[in-house]
């Protein structure tokens, strides 16, 4: 029997999650104005994000994304869209600290080092 305290067990100090947050019911195909507020949410969150056409990466310390995401369905509620359905992929990891722009530029040079020796 296991005596590990699991109320006590710390998140990760750093993560990135790619989350595409929707409204549902509004009755309206465009998602365009509850994107646009939940770009403010994140604006003055003062963490790293990057929309793209498909949602949006969030990067910081794992509670204050997953507060900020919740913060995120706040608004759009206060939209009028009772319901919102997210979708999250979440990266973490111990062995260094690697923004998402880090990220996305190390396959880049890959690609420019590949090309140039073609």
């Amino acid at each position: 029997m296991s005596t590990t305290d699991y109320s006590q067990i710390p998140t990760p100090s750093m993560c990135y999650v790619d989350f595409c947050l929707v409204p549902i019911g509004t009755g309206n195909v465009s998602v365009a104005r509850e994107v646009a507020e939940v770009q403010k949410v994140l604006r003055a969150s003062g963490l790293r994000h990057t929309m793209h056409s498909a949602g949006t990466t969030v990067e910081g310390s794992w509670d204050e994304v997953m507060k900020v995401i919740g913060q995120a369905h706040t608004v759009v509620h206060q939209t009028g869209a009772v319901r919102i359905q997210t979708s999250m992929r979440v990266g973490s990891r111990t062995d260094k600290a690697q923004t998402a722009e880090q990220k996305v530029k190390r396959v880049q040079d890959i690609l420019a080092k590949d090309e140039q020796s073609a």
